[in-house]
């Protein structure tokens, strides 16, 4: 991908990153995209995902880009350390580290901090889906915890399937979206079929956030 393609996809969570931006992360050795020939820059979807975590990592903690560039490391090493999950995928090769979390319905109710039941239930109700080796993938964690919020209000399972068919349907509208690009055989196209569907997934969620939100404002007094 060209650097104008990497700023469409991170504009719309960074709208402040510019050009400049993503030069100088290259120079503090953040993100290294290959050159062309002729010299142009050319980012895989490794790439952006580095600048996602390292513009996450600035705006959410306020981490120094000296201690960002330490966490990277020891990503690309495959060691553990303190980020999301989501963070792990910042692999330079592109692949996720070996070091990434599969959970079990025990060791994912224990990082989130509720009973294995409280795990099963959701997987009755279809809102969690093991693989095929009955383990979940690392952002099953967030879901969790999330769920383990909503259950405070009264808010079971049950209530939740509601959620797993909307994001099915978000995710059926985003295959629509890529899949011209995903049939084609070029390397560059699978790679914008990648840079496209995150990008049109983030604005399903910003879209669905913003009808939520104005939906419980509705019902302020």
């Amino acid at each position: 991908m060209r650097i104008s393609d990497v700023l469409a996809a991170l504009q719309i969570e960074f709208p402040a990153v510019t050009t400049s931006k993503l030069r100088f992360l290259e120079e503090q050795g953040l993100v290294e995209p290959v050159r062309t020939p002729a010299g142009y820059r050319q980012y895989s979807p490794a790439d952006i995902e580095r600048l996602r975590y390292v513009l996450r990592q600035q705006r959410d903690r306020y981490m120094p880009l000296k201690v960002i560039g330490e966490h990277l490391a020891a990503l690309d090493a495959g060691e553990e350390d303190g980020p999301a999950p989501r963070a792990r995928l910042a692999a330079s090769d592109g692949v996720r580290s070996s070091a990434v979390a599969r959970w079990t319905a025990e060791t994912l109710a224990h990082e989130a901090g509720v009973t294995r039941d409280f795990v099963e239930d959701l997987v009755r109700a279809a809102v969690l889906r093991p693989g095929p080796r009955g383990v979940f993938e690392p952002w099953a964690r967030e879901v969790v915890v999330a769920a383990a919020a909503l259950s405070e209000h009264g808010i079971d399972a049950r209530h939740l399937r509601q959620f797993r068919a909307a994001a099915d349907r978000q995710a059926d509208l985003v295959e629509q979206v890529v899949a011209p690009w995903r049939g084609q055989r070029s390397a560059s196209s699978r790679a914008r079929a990648g840079t496209l569907a995150a990008e049109v997934g983030e604005l399903c969620t910003q879209m669905h956030t913003a009808l939520v939100r104005a939906a419980v404002a509705d019902l302020a007094p």
